[in-house]
C-alpha cells in the first residue's frame, strides 16, 4: 500500500501544518482512498525558535522596506487587501461629495441599511461553510461596518454609482475575515484558493444588492495607479511583534543551512516507518532537505519525489546545494522527481534545465499574489492532476 508523507517548508508551525495536511490528505482520498498519508512535521522538534526568550532583539521601532510587483489590478488589489482590509473603502472616500437630496434618504444610508440588515442566502452560507469563515463571518461584518474609511466611503455615494460599493464592501469584509482567521491561528482553503474567495465574494456581492460585479469605473483608475505605484512602502511597528512575524522563514532556513542533519534525519525517520511504496510530497524548504537526504542515502522505498515551491534547483545552480556541488550529477539511485511551480512565487524554480531528463516540471496558477502565491499550491486543481496520475 503507497504512503504519501507531507514534509513542510519554512515557518510554518503546528496550527498551519494541520489545516494544510488535512487539505492534501483530502484531495488525495478524494481519488485514491486506499493511500496512507502521512504528517511530517519536523518544524516542531527542530524549526527555529528563540532560546533566550528573543534577548538578541533590540527594543526600538523597526522600517521594513516592501517593494510592490506589478501584476494585473486584480491581484494587485488582492495584494492591498491582504495588508490592509479597508483599502478599498480608502480609496471610495476619496471621492467627489455630490450634493444631497434634502427631501428624500441619501443613496449612502439606503447602501448602509442594507449591509448592517441582509441576511445571508442559504447559498451564500454554505459556502462560508466551505470557506471555512463562517464562524468569523458576522464580527468581520461588523469590523467593517463600524470603521471610519466604511463611513466616510458611504457618503460619497450617489444614486448613479450605487451598485459600484456592493463588490467593495464585500471585498473588505471577506478580506477581514481572512485577517481574523490568520489571528487566531487558523488556516481556512480560503485563505490560498483564489477562486474559493472569488466565489465567496461574488455570493455576498449579489446578497447585498444584486450589484454589478467587477471594478467600478471610478474606482479602478486610481487602484491600478496606487497599487501598481512603482514607489516603496513603509510598514513601521513594534520590534518585537514584526522579529515574530518574519523570523520563523529565514529562521529555518539558516537553522537547515547549518544544522540541517538532524531534519534530514527526522524525515528519513517518518520514511523508515511508512509502509512502501514512499511517496514524499515536500513544501519549500522541505524540498530541499528531501533533495539533500535522497541524494546522500539511496532509499529504495522512495518512488516519487514531488517538490512543491521548492528551492533546490535554484541552490544547486549558485553551488550552495549542500548535498551536490553544482556539475555533479544526480545519483543514479535518485527517484523519480516532480517539480511543480508558479510563476506568482517568487520562491519556486524549475529543474529541467539545471537535472536534463530527471526532473518533470509542472507550472500551476494560483492566481494569489506573492507570497500568498508560496503557499497557495495545495487547493489548486492542476497540482493535484499532476500529484495523482503519477501516484504509485
Amino acid at each position: 500500500m503507497t504512503t504519501v508523507i507531507f514534509v513542510h517548508g519554512t515557518g510554518i508551525r503546528e496550527p498551519e501544518y494541520q489545516e494544510t495536511f488535512k487539505i492534501i490528505e483530502e484531495k488525495i482520498h478524494a481519488q485514491r482512498p486506499e493511500i496512507t498519508v502521512a504528517p511530517c512535521l519536523w518544524g516542531v522538534e527542530f524549526g527555529a525558535k528563540f532560546n533566550d526568550n528573543r534577548a538578541s532583539v533590540p527594543l526600538e521601532d523597526a522600517t521594513l522596506a516592501l517593494s510592490q510587483e506589478e501584476e494585473d489590478a486584480e491581484i494587485v488589489l488582492w495584494g492591498q487587501l491582504y495588508r490592509d482590509c479597508l483599502y478599498e473603502l480608502r480609496l471610495l472616500s476619496l471621492k467627489p461629495i455630490e450634493s444631497g437630496n434634502p427631501f428624500g434618504e441619501e443613496p449612502g444610508d439606503v447602501l448602509k441599511s442594507r449591509v448592517a440588515n441582509f441576511t445571508p442566502t442559504s447559498q451564500l452560507q454554505a459556502k462560508l461553510q466551505e470557506a471555512g469563515i463562517s464562524e468569523v463571518f458576522e464580527q468581520a461584518r461588523e469590523a467593517v461596518i463600524h470603521s471610519e474609511p466604511y463611513d466616510q466611503a458611504l457618503l460619497t455615494v450617489s444614486e448613479s454609482d450605487l451598485s459600484e460599493y456592493y463588490a467593495p464592501i464585500a471585498r473588505a469584509v471577506v478580506a477581514q475575515a481572512m485577517f481574523i482567521s490568520e489571528q487566531q491561528e487558523k488556516f481556512p482553503p480560503i485563505l490560498t484558493d483564489a477562486q474559493l474567495r472569488d466565489n465567496v465574494v461574488e455570493l455576498l456581492t449579489l446578497a447585498l444588492g444584486e450589484a454589478e460585479l467587477g471594478l467600478g469605473g471610478w474606482l479602478l483608475k486610481p487602484l491600478v495607479g496606487l497599487a501598481q505605484h512603482s514607489g516603496t512602502n513603509y510598514v513601521r511597528g513594534n520590534r518585537l511583534e514584526l522579529t515574530d512575524k518574519i523570523s520563523p522563514m529565514p529562521g529555518d532556513i539558516l537553522l537547515y543551512q547549518t544544522r540541517g542533519e538532524k531534519i534530514r534525519a527526522f524525515i528519513q525517520e517518518q520514511i523508515a516507518q511508512a509502509e512502501p511504496p514512499v511517496v514524499l510530497i515536500a513544501h519549500s524548504l522541505g524540498g530541499i532537505a528531501c533533495v539533500d537526504l535522497l541524494v546522500q542515502q539511496q532509499l529504495s522505498q522512495v518512488e516519487l519525489l514531488v517538490t512543491v515551491g521548492s528551492q533546490a534547483p535554484f541552490l544547486y545552480e549558485i553551488n550552495a546545494l549542500y548535498s551536490l556541488e553544482y556539475g555533479q550529477l544526480l545519483p543514479e539511485h535518485f527517484p523519480e522527481w516532480l517539480n511543480i511551480y508558479d510563476l506568482r512565487d517568487f520562491l519556486s524554480y524549475v529543474g529541467k534545465k539545471i537535472f536534463p531528463d530527471r526532473v518533470q516540471d509542472v507550472v500551476v496558477d494560483s492566481k494569489q499574489p506573492f507570497p500568498r502565491s508560496h503557499g497557495a499550491y495545495w487547493t489548486n486543481a492542476k497540482t493535484w492532476e499532476a500529484i495523482i496520475s503519477r501516484l504509485p
